[in-house]
């Protein structure tokens, strides 16, 4: 029997790797129609297209090391606590344990049996998985995080620099616009199929987000361009 094709495993690194590509397309993009929608040359755009790319790839990096490495610092806190609590009180975490999986549908008497046992193989990790919701699927990596959404995004940011160099100056607005749409739609296609979720919704979601965030950019950029 062939087993099923799980998703939960790629959270973690997915979701950095799938902002930072999407912003890194978006935000590049905004800042290169901004600056098109008031320069008549193409030197402000191409530079505005660049200094983003760098400042937002570290940006993202940090960012997410820091929000990541929180969360970490969060976990490590709580498996610290749990474990005191298990070498001090361990009838009492047994029994809070057997509650958990009453809770779940199993009657007491097995819940308890079930949480004996778990006990006896990693009481630690039995806690840190059924009562801090904890594991090594989902447990927080800040190295990984920040690389995969630096990586993303400068790969994100440099399709619309690339757009920013080549393309007619006067239609710069709507090769920006049109390309972006193509590139934020790929994206989200590819983020889909690699997380197993509906592909129609993430290229609606992204999409319509993206063209509204493009639409401000360039009024703003029309306005004082006046």
């Amino acid at each position: 029997m062939e087993l099923e094709e799980h998703y939960t495993n790629r959270s973690g690194w997915l979701r950095a790797a799938v902002l930072g590509a999407n912003d890194g397309i978006l935000s590049t993009t905004s800042l290169a129609i901004g600056i098109a929608a008031a320069s008549t040359t193409r030197e402000p755009i191409v530079l505005a297209a660049l200094a983003g790319l760098v400042a937002g790839a570290l940006s993202m990096a940090a960012g997410e090391y820091v929000s990541v490495s929180s969360q970490a610092d969060i976990e490590s806190a709580d498996l610290k606590r749990e474990k005191n609590e298990l070498d001090t009180m361990p009838e009492v975490e047994l029994k809070e344990l057997a509650k958990l999986y009453v809770k779940r549908g199993l009657d007491e008497d097995l819940a308890l049996q079930v949480a004996t046992q778990l006990s006896a193989h990693d009481a630690l990790g039995a806690h840190a998985k059924d009562e801090l919701g904890i594991n090594e699927i989902t447990q927080a990596k800040p190295m990984q995080a920040a690389l995969a959404s630096a990586a993303s995004f400068v790969t994100g940011g440099m399709l619309p620099m690339l757009v920013s160099i080549f393309a007619p100056l006067n239609l710069m607005v709507v090769y920006q616009y049109s390309l972006s749409i193509v590139f934020l739609a790929m994206s989200a296609l590819i983020a889909a199929k690699a997380g197993g979720s509906s592909k129609s919704k993430a290229v609606i979601r992204i999409c319509f987000w993206g063209t509204a965030a493009m639409v401000m950019t360039a009024f703003v950029g029309y306005l004082f361009g006046q």
